[in-house]
């Protein structure tokens, strides 16, 4: 089901009509009648509330839907059910049959004539009732075309609960944990992210099964704790997987392993944001000087380098009286 919550109709056409045998049915009053017609044409997306039903003009207040419900579960019309699927989880949605269903008006007196049923999703999509005991009964729903019909009380035959279940396949081993086995079975490390270390600018061998990006975030991963401290964040993971995403980018845009493994190392932090490891790409690539922390000078301070080469020669503009005007000192005038 798409839409846990959806209505499970009980229906005998592909269009919505009501039956001479229920129109005739001389035990449901009028209002019962109109309330069953009128949940009969919904979608199977509408949510069958008594509040809802009761507003509007014309209707008859929450309580006379309430028992006009309430008649139509006692005659095997309408109930609700208490869901629980495949999964585990709940949830709760409305059944309206065109005929009447002894099963449901069996269940109604079984359950105190409460309109809510608890229903049990079976493997093949059906539902089943669970009764106080644990055990499981039919929901009444009729078969679909393709299916024959189970007779009554057949005993193992017609009860889903009695067949022996298929065995479910066994799951496939995933990719990594196949990788990491045969790496434990050859003695190989399997530390992950620390088991290869990159020293930019050497000429290497690309570690076995990384990328360029993952071995520039492995080196910095572990530059980062030997030299920064370790890591405070949440999650460790998360911090090298966003390492090797900004590696990445940068390799993508033409910047060398070198370049990329500086510019991690001049952002002094373990995970830098985008602005700050773009900024250190920019400066690695411009051959800026390296901070002092990391064994490098600061670049002494220089007007010419700063602001550019001006003509000292040239005297600075003289301000007039007009341009005076903004530096009016105001205060109260004594009276």
């Amino acid at each position: 089901m798409t839409d846990r919550s959806a209505v499970r109709r009980n229906r005998r056409h592909h269009y919505v009509q009501v039956e001479s045998t229920t129109a005739r049915d001389t035990r449901l009053s009028y209002r019962a009648l109109g309330v069953l017609t009128y949940c009969l044409d919904q979608s199977d997306s509408w949510n069958v509330r008594s509040e809802q039903l009761a507003r509007g003009e014309g209707r008859e207040g929450r309580d006379a839907v309430r028992r006009a419900l309430h008649e139509l579960a006692a005659h095997g019309y309408y109930r609700l059910e208490r869901r629980r699927f495949l999964d585990g989880t709940t949830g709760m949605g409305a059944a309206v049959s065109e005929y009447p269903v002894e099963q449901w008006a069996q269940d109604y007196v079984t359950f105190g004539k409460k309109l809510d049923i608890p229903v049990v999703e079976q493997e093949d999509g059906s539902f089943r009732v669970r009764y106080a005991d644990g055990s499981l009964g039919p929901d009444g729903f009729a078969p679909g075309p393709a299916a024959p019909a189970a007779a009554p009380n057949d005993g193992a035959a017609a009860d889903p609960e009695l067949q022996p279940k298929p065995k479910k396949k066994p799951r496939a081993t995933p990719p990594a944990a196949a990788r990491a086995a045969a790496k434990k079975e050859s003695g190989e490390p399997t530390n992950g992210a620390t088991d290869t270390q990159v020293q930019p600018g050497e000429e290497r061998e690309a570690a076995k099964g990384k990328t360029p990006a993952e071995e520039v975030a492995t080196w910095y991963y572990d530059h980062a704790t030997q030299h920064l401290g370790p890591y405070a964040g949440k999650k460790k993971s998360g911090w090298y997987f966003a390492l090797v995403k900004l590696s990445k980018q940068a390799l993508d845009a033409q910047y060398t392993q070198k370049q990329v493994a500086k510019a991690f190392q001049r952002t002094g932090v373990h995970f830098p944001t985008a602005h700050q490891f773009q900024r250190a790409l920019s400066d690695e690539r411009n051959n800026r000087t390296m901070p002092a922390q990391y064994g490098g000078r600061p670049a002494p301070y220089s007007d010419a380098a700063t602001w550019g080469v001006t003509d000292m020669a040239t005297p600075p503009p003289q301000s007039t009286p007009e341009d005076h005007d903004d530096d009016a000192e105001f205060g109260i005038v004594p009276a």
